[in-house]
């Protein structure tokens, strides 16, 4: 079983937000075999903790616009890492530090990637 078609228009939607905002390396996970909680892992890098803020304020913005709020949100204190939880994809919006630190590429490496497309900022977010 893969992630469903409206949990990878989702994470499209969180990385094109995101990265209208700064965002950089995103990736995106089909984690949906190994986890029965999520079908998708969104990974994004920010450069300090204020950008942290920014994008993840930026996906928030972008998919309440079509009716999704997170579920949880979690590391909002510190803005280090920063995680949000759509229940179907769960967005991770990480100090570059913390990227490296936790290299979750490396955790999942494992399970399919998802085609993101074309993330050029386009208006979204900003």
């Amino acid at each position: 079983m893969s992630a469903v078609p409206e949990a990878v228009e989702l994470a499209i939607l969180a990385a094109k937000a995101a990265v209208a905002k700064k965002a950089l390396d995103p990736v995106a996970f089909d984690v949906s075999e190994r986890l029965a909680i999520t079908d998708i892992f969104l990974v994004l890098t920010a450069t300090n903790e204020r950008q942290v803020g920014a994008v993840v304020d930026g996906v928030e913005e972008a998919l309440l616009k079509v009716g999704r709020r997170p579920a949880r949100r979690e590391g909002d204190r510190e803005k280090r890492w920063v995680l949000l939880d759509y229940v179907d994809v769960v967005v991770h919006v990480q100090h570059s530090e913390e990227r490296t630190l936790y290299s979750l590429e490396k955790l999942w490496k494992d399970c399919p990637s998802i085609e993101l497309g074309e993330l050029e900022p386009s208006g979204i977010g900003e």
